[in-house]
């Protein structure tokens, strides 16, 4: 009996692990943060830096991007990005939006997305959404900007959680005044789970 509990358990504790580590490594947070990790103020971004813009697009065309309701109300006409999947996850029930899927739950959303290649998958926002998918990311791509604007929606400073690693870092650029710089951050689990 003691055999087969432990054996029933050992087959839990690896399916569970199996469908996690699957999740990490299809889903990528892709951010730009001021220097304490906000990213938004009354419900729009708090700068808007052409080059980030495009390296926004350079990572997101042609892959599914997954976006809550709010952050979708604040792109042009309300209309989900072009080129993109669009995946919304939404707790409106009778939300429904054209040229875009909509889900009402992360299980909801891990079950549409289980399928999905690793480099095809990112959240982009906003705080709610980023909150909830963290936990299902193995990478993030983050603008850094040096500078701190009044803000009311932030992302968890990767900065100061242990289980994550900034691996990769650009020089630190310009745009008119406002200095930024590109980071990758990799999960730590996630690199031991591989």
């Amino acid at each position: 009996m003691f055999a087969e509990a432990k054996t029933f358990c050992d087959y839990v504790w690896q399916t569970v692990c199996l469908r996690v580590r699957k999740v990490w490594n299809i889903m990528k947070l892709i951010a730009a943060v001021d220097n304490h990790w906000a990213i938004g103020y009354k419900g729009q971004l708090l700068v808007s830096i052409r080059a980030d813009q495009i390296n926004f697009k350079k990572h997101t065309i042609n892959n599914t991007v997954i976006l809550g309701r709010k952050t979708l109300d604040t792109f042009p006409n309300g209309l989900p990005l072009p080129q993109r999947r669009n995946i919304i996850l939404s707790a409106k029930k009778d939300y429904k939006v054209k040229n875009a899927e909509v889900v009402h739950s992360v299980d909801e959303l891990l079950e549409l997305v289980k399928d999905v290649n690793d480099d095809e998958l990112f959240v982009i926002g906003g705080e709610s959404i980023y909150r909830q998918l963290l936990p299902y990311c193995h990478e993030a791509i983050i603008t850094k900007i040096d500078y701190v604007y009044q803000a009311d929606a932030f992302v968890p400073n990767l900065d100061e959680d242990e289980d994550w690693e900034c691996v990769e870092e650009s020089e630190e650029m310009t745009c008119f005044d406002i200095s930024f710089k590109y980071c990758k951050y990799i999960r730590k689990s996630a690199q031991k789970a591989e």
